[in-house]
């Protein structure tokens, strides 16, 4: 009989346990795991004028669903820059989420939209690209490499060493996602510097070779105009042909 009014308490115990949780979160106005409304996201009025330029040719709305990026989720922003992209997903993941924000120097831009209150769940992280994962970072749901693998195939940087270390901070399931200026057939990571640019086909390669499996692609920055062989900087409005690649952790 006394173990059965054990069982009993225990579960009594978890379910109250699991009901404070729950109470808990619906009092932030997040549950875990929820897909956000991306577009009201976007459409935030505490959005900054030169974002909202930005996303004419960012199209964050589509860029947030490609990635999957979900309330609570644990996320890594890679070569986070000035924090548009670092920004839109701490919007997504909510309070209950955490966004790393690795940036191999200090970026002022950055740290004035570290300012604002939206910006309250996401961790600044100065950090070589070799090495780019804080150490509390671990089994990460999400990484992002936006707009900035090219950059870093002309830097002093072991690209391998820093894949593998993406790889082993994500859980088995998670993702990466990677967007970047497509450059021609052959080109391969040559143009990383002059063109601001790099081959699709060579990117994808670098990435498998750390144990990442292509789980999806999308064609929503695609522009077939482009000519792939001018500077985005150059170009008007910087609408390239851009390639974006889902990677999966088995």
């Amino acid at each position: 009989m006394k173990k059965h009014l054990l069982a009993i308490r225990w579960i009594v115990t978890g379910l109250f346990s699991a009901a404070l949780v729950a109470v808990c979160a619906g009092a932030s106005g997040e549950t875990t795991n929820a897909l956000p409304d991306y577009h009201a996201l976007v459409q935030s009025s505490d959005r900054s004028d030169t974002d909202r330029k930005a996303d004419e040719r960012r199209k964050p709305e589509q860029l947030l669903a490609f990635s999957g990026v979900k309330t609570g989720m644990k996320v890594l922003d890679l070569g986070a820059g000035g924090g548009y992209s670092t920004e839109l997903l701490a919007r997504a993941v909510g309070p209950l989420g955490v966004v790393y924000a690795q940036n191999a120097r200090a970026r002022e831009p950055f740290d004035e939209r570290m300012k604002n209150p939206v910006m309250k769940n996401v961790v600044p992280a100065i950090r070589a690209y070799d090495d780019p994962v804080p150490p509390e970072a671990k089994n990460l749901d999400l990484v992002t490499v936006f707009l900035v693998y090219h950059d870093i195939t002309f830097m002093p940087v072991d690209r391998a060493k820093m894949n593998k270390a993406l790889f082993a901070a994500l859980k088995p399931g998670g993702h990466l996602v990677v967007i970047d200026h497509s450059a021609k057939t052959g080109a391969g990571a040559t143009v990383g510097k002059s063109l601001h640019r790099i081959e699709e086909a060579t990117l994808r390669q670098e990435v498998e070779a750390a144990g990442f499996k292509l789980e999806a692609e999308d064609n929503f920055l695609r522009d077939l105009n482009d000519s792939r062989d001018v500077p985005f900087r150059e170009m008007s409005n910087m609408l390239t042909d851009r390639f974006a690649l889902k990677f999966v952790r088995p």
